[in-house]
């Protein structure tokens, strides 16, 4: 019963912090404009993407052959449901807990839509197949789509959400074969897409797949832009001041080198530091106010692993350097 008690203080507490509040914003805004891509780019043309949304359309134009109607809201939340399960046992909490609210709010929100501010209000005829659509051609479809969800998906990524369905297949194909995470969107999407077989012709396919394919590079695009650091490395005669900057100041930490000059023979220290853009640019400005003499390169990481972002040990540092 301690246990809990204890786990159930620590989930009030938590809701009590400004992280969670920011992240339930972003995760209901990044929704809201999944849900808007696909009940505007999908639902009319029919377009069946890689996503959990598109199998969705599948199957409910399945059914609707058959005579039995099921909403497109209620079946994307029935398939989110078992993935949900999938999510908690093969990933990790977390990512469970934050998908549980992302995913159980698509179905709702695409019908939110469809109530506030109907398709048919805007659809255009389709120039090639004479269905409805919204910008009248199916490639403007893929683009405006592809856009919209690879944001959202790019967004939640970035504070271990996802945009449920297709993003849990994908994160387990990333945990388990270290692929990327936009090729494990492509692959677990490609799958998906052929589905539309049975609903769709074969060039319809094809556009869903390769909309599947380009989703996935834009995924990467926009998670290497938000997630975006730099690798910083100062080789200087002042390194124990930069040192100390990077430790007291900007609470990082630092990896110190002895290296040998190529030309001179003379040796020296390299300093290297990983930071946010913030912090890159605070040092780059201490080092020119100081007119500290020094040779710096910087390159670009996209992907970060292990305490480099943990709240808690930058702020265990920060306490050391206090006590000082």
């Amino acid at each position: 019963m301690s246990n809990i008690s204890a786990k159930v203080n620590e989930a009030v507490d938590y809701v009590k912090t400004f992280k969670f509040w920011k992240e339930l914003v972003i995760m209901t805004l990044g929704m809201l404009v999944t849900a808007a891509a696909v009940y505007y780019f999908l639902v009319p043309s029919k377009l069946i993407i890689g996503t959990i949304s598109g199998l969705s359309i599948v199957l409910t134009n399945i059914f609707a052959n058959v005579g039995i109607n099921i909403g497109l809201g209620t079946l994307i939340t029935v398939i989110n449901i078992i993935l949900l399960i999938l999510a908690f046992i093969l990933i990790d909490r977390e990512f469970g807990f934050k998908t549980v609210y992302t995913a159980l709010i698509l179905g709702p929100l695409t019908d939110f839509w469809a109530a506030v501010f109907p398709y048919t209000n805007i659809a255009n005829p389709n120039l090639v197949t004479g269905s409805p659509s919204v910008m009248g051609d199916p490639w403007l479809d893929l683009c405006c789509f592809v856009l919209l969800l690879s944001a959202a998906q790019a967004l939640m990524f970035s504070i271990n959400a996802s945009t449920g369905g297709l993003d849990i297949l994908a994160k387990i194909v990333n945990k388990f074969l270290h692929f990327d995470i936009g090729a494990s969107v492509s692959v677990a999407g490609a799958v998906i897409c052929c589905t539309a077989f049975f609903i769709n012709d074969f060039r319809m396919v094809v556009i869903g797949l390769i909309g599947t394919w380009i989703n996935g590079l834009v995924v990467d695009y926009f998670t290497a832009t938000l997630n975006n650091h730099k690798k910083l490395c100062i080789v200087s005669k002042d390194y124990e001041r930069i040192r100390k900057y990077i430790i007291e100041e900007l609470h990082r930490g630092c990896t110190l080198y002895e290296v040998t000059g190529g030309y001179s023979g003379e040796k020296s220290i390299e300093l290297e530091v990983l930071l946010n853009k913030d912090e890159f640019s605070r040092i780059l400005g201490w080092m020119k106010e100081e007119k500290i003499e020094a040779f710096s390169t910087a390159g670009n990481v996209s992907e970060v692993y292990g305490y480099w972002s943990s709240g808690k040990k930058r702020k265990a540092r920060k306490e050391i350097v206090d006590k000082r």
